[in-house]
């Protein structure tokens, strides 16, 4: 029999109950509770029944600089795997910026002031003169390479090769709605003669190799592993990636283009867990393919597998928040949509790009500003992206397999 609670008890928590219910505290961007004397979520402004201490409470740090607000659903899981206790070892820091919450440093200055972990000397000066800290690369030089691959990707589309309906623009606060604002497809016409070219043939090649839903192992086959040696071969080729290879060998962070191309094959095809199967997703899988956990769309951010997927009538395009300043290919959008009965709230893309281009950029940051905001400049507008790393497991010197990348700024 269950306990009977105290009549006083009772009326307390039913007064703390209903204070909670009349503020926003720890209640911000909730969803819409019709048992709260008033709400906290992004449509009460719209509504006229926000609490007093909605303004206070969830906006006075927002920003209205950014375009789009970040994918939260992919974040989420990045960032919990960031979690750990300071680490007391250089094993996968050698070189690593330096963090004031570390016990001991792995940068290239921690002789110098004497803070190093006591196997930096062993683990990371194993090779004369080499700097492997993400801030030895400055931001000047990010913007450079990154204006470098902007102008070399000839393998672009062109204005003629694609035409886009972007329909109906929404604001942020809309994109929890779940609403198509848009009832006819994205993609009015591509030039499928594109996917002809070597590097577009490849990469598709790629995109039917996974299972979507996270928590299922995946398991390549012969041919299959064959076809992610075929793509890097592919795109090495390409002015591209050449650019990308000379500005990081410059760099000292490669000493052959072999070791490259080995370091891009394990942090972008090695397998991972996100679910309860090991090695049931990776870095490629995530980015380009796209996933789904928890009834959410996660990763998805390229044009050329939205195109597919849209013509196969298994994406559906319901608005956008945010068009590029490009007036030629490579853009940019920011898109919700629906993918076979799974919603993408913030899906940002690169529109009418090569794959070497995607590829080389989103690579460059994770190299260059891992985990960080990576600060581009593309035909002399900025742009940012953002990745995260999985941190286990590792791979090699404790190497990083990558989370997720994808654009988050347009300033």
């Amino acid at each position: 029999m269950r306990a009977c609670i105290p009549l006083a008890l009772a009326v307390l928590c039913g007064l703390a109950w209903a204070e909670k219910m009349e503020s926003c505290a720890s209640r911000c961007n909730e969803k819409f509770n019709r048992d709260a004397m008033c709400q906290c979520d992004r449509q009460c402004p719209r509504h006229g029944d926000c609490c007093e201490d909605y303004k206070h409470l969830c906006t006075e740090d927002h920003k209205e600089s950014e375009p789009f607000p970040q994918p939260e659903e992919e974040t989420e899981e990045a960032l919990a795997s960031n979690l750990y206790s300071a680490p007391t070892s250089c094993q996968g820091r050698c070189y690593e910026a330096f963090d004031k919450h570390h016990k001991c440093h792995c940068n290239a200055r921690c002789q110098e002031f004497g803070n190093c972990c006591k196997d930096f000397e062993s683990l990371c000066s194993d090779r004369e003169g080499f700097s492997y800290s993400s801030d030895a690369i400055t931001k000047e030089e990010i913007q450079s390479i990154s204006e470098k691959i902007y102008r070399a990707d000839t393998n672009k589309a062109q204005k003629e090769d694609i035409v886009l309906n972007r329909q109906n623009r929404i604001s942020p606060s809309e994109t929890r709605d779940q609403v198509d604002h848009c009832p006819k497809p994205l993609f009015t016409y591509v030039n499928e003669k594109l996917f002809s070219k070597p590097t577009y043939a490849a990469f598709i090649n790629l995109l039917n190799n996974y299972q979507r839903a996270t928590g299922h192992g995946e398991y390549f086959s012969a041919q299959q592993l064959a076809e992610q040696d075929t793509f890097l071969r592919e795109i090495m080729k390409t002015a591209v990636m050449k650019e990308l290879y000379s500005f990081l060998h410059h760099q000292n962070r490669y000493g052959s283009e072999q070791e490259f191309v080995d370091d891009l094959k394990n942090m972008w095809f090695g397998l991972y867990s996100r679910g309860k199967e090991e090695g049931d997703s990776s870095g490629f899988e995530h980015v380009f393919s796209g996933e789904v956990k928890k009834g959410k769309v996660t990763g998805f951010h390229n044009w050329i597998r939205f195109y597919l997927q849209e013509k196969e009538g298994l994406v559906d395009y319901y608005s956008h928040i945010f068009d590029g300043p490009w007036d030629s290919y490579p853009d940019v959008l920011a898109m919700q949509f629906n993918w076979d009965g799974y919603y993408k709230e913030v899906g940002s893309a690169f529109i009418g790009s090569s794959p070497e281009f995607e590829f080389a950029l989103y690579s460059l940051c994770f190299i260059a500003r891992p985990g960080k905001v990576c600060q581009l400049s593309l035909g002399g507008y900025p742009l940012a992206i953002r990745t995260y790393s999985w941190d286990s497991p590792t791979y090699g010197n404790g190497k990083k397999y990558i989370a997720t990348a994808y654009i988050v700024s347009s300033t």
